[in-house]
């Protein structure tokens, strides 16, 4: 399995139900049964409700909801760290969910690799024994060991630190020793549960920077757990929302921006910036032919970004062209301040049991 991994994942169907009989209410669910209900009358509580999610190889999926939606629960159902009430979790085709132990050892060891909120670096180990650990417990041989971890602790930022021990590392530092070992054991799939969220504010932005770029160059399938609409955005090629153990939207970061699901989505994404979200082509006019005069901006190009250029350059309407200088559409400078401004949304702070003040998206308070 190890040697055709690709790092495709697909979860069908998946439930958690905690609690003595889980089994027993999986249908009660089904039939409309609230979590409400399930705790109090039953004894019994809802982790994850009918969740069905795929993560195409190489790409980053964010999944994010407040705490308490099961976004950490469903991360760990992928290396099967908890074992579900119903359904499957399809890694490349095989599901974890069926593994013997053996065959499940097998998989953590190669296929993936976790890095935690809080670390979980060895105190008594070193920036360098820290990163070799997993390849020390495949049985590599040491040299391979330490060629591959200084190339990684290289590429993160930390060469001249190897024999540092981690109570002499800002938590910065630390958090990249943890993604410095994920990386060195070479695993196609990378969970990352609240990965930043215990950094600083410019320390969490550097390491989303360093993130990206290092996803350009290695291309994981990266599930990635967070709390916080904004890095959901900017490090999301799909982002999926969790409200109470169910999947409330899934989609681009885009998507969910422009088109919520319902008023609890909108709530969420009413104060992110919409133009360093929005594409121009997601808004242009597709097909139409722009005057020869236009502004040419390229596709990919943010809305922030395009209205700069046209204010600049004193034109109302731009040619968007792809990667080939092929023109694909025009863009109206109207447009895009219509698609920066936040459309209104519903003020009642009891619908849908959420109140305005318990999203706040700018200060990170989600």
């Amino acid at each position: 399995m190890a040697d055709r991994a690709k790092g495709y994942i697909e979860i069908r169907n998946l439930y958690k139900i905690f609690g003595r009989t889980p089994e027993d209410f999986v249908d009660a669910l089904n039939g409309g049964m609230t979590k409400t209900e399930l705790n109090e009358k039953h004894g019994h509580v809802l982790g994850l409700k009918n969740i069905n999610i795929s993560i195409p190889e190489g790409s980053i999926q964010v999944i994010m909801g407040l705490s308490g939606s099961g976004k950490s629960t469903l991360i760990r159902h992928i290396n099967r760290l908890i074992d579900p009430t119903a359904g499957e979790v399809l890694v490349d085709g095989v599901d974890v969910i069926k593994m013997d132990r053996n065959t499940l050892r097998d998989f953590r060891r190669h296929l993936t690799a976790m890095v935690f909120q809080k670390f979980a670096l060895f105190p008594h180990r070193n920036v360098l024994e820290n990163t070799v650990y997993g390849l020390d417990v495949q049985g590599i041989p040491r040299l391979t060991q330490v060629e591959t971890a200084m190339r990684w602790i290289d590429r993160v930022g930390l060469k001249g630190f190897e024999q540092s021990y981690p109570n002499q590392l800002s938590g910065g530092m630390q958090q990249r020793v943890g993604l410095a070992r994920a990386l060195t054991n070479d695993a196609p799939i990378l969970l990352m549960d609240e990965a930043f969220s215990a950094l600083d504010p410019l320390i969490r932005m550097d390491m989303q920077s360093m993130l990206l770029d290092l996803q350009r160059e290695i291309r994981k399938t990266i599930v990635f757990i967070t709390h916080d609409l904004d890095e959901a955005l900017r490090l999301g090629d799909r982002i999926t929302v969790l409200r109470d153990g169910e999947v409330v939207q899934q989609g681009t970061g885009q998507q969910i921006v422009l088109n919520p699901a319902d008023d609890y989505i909108a709530r969420f994404v009413r104060d992110v910036n919409r133009g360093r979200v929005i594409r121009v082509e997601t808004i242009m006019d597709a097909g139409a032919i722009a005057p020869a005069d236009a502004l040419t901006i390229r596709e990919g190009t943010l809305l922030e970004d395009a209205m700069r250029m046209m204010s600049q350059s004193a034109k109302h309407v731009a040619r968007i062209v792809n990667a080939d200088d092929r023109l694909i559409g025009a863009l109206q400078l109207a447009d895009v301040i219509d698609a920066v401004v936040v459309p209104a949304v519903v003020e009642d702070s009891e619908q849908e049991g959420v109140a305005c003040t318990d999203i706040n998206v700018r200060s990170g308070a989600i």
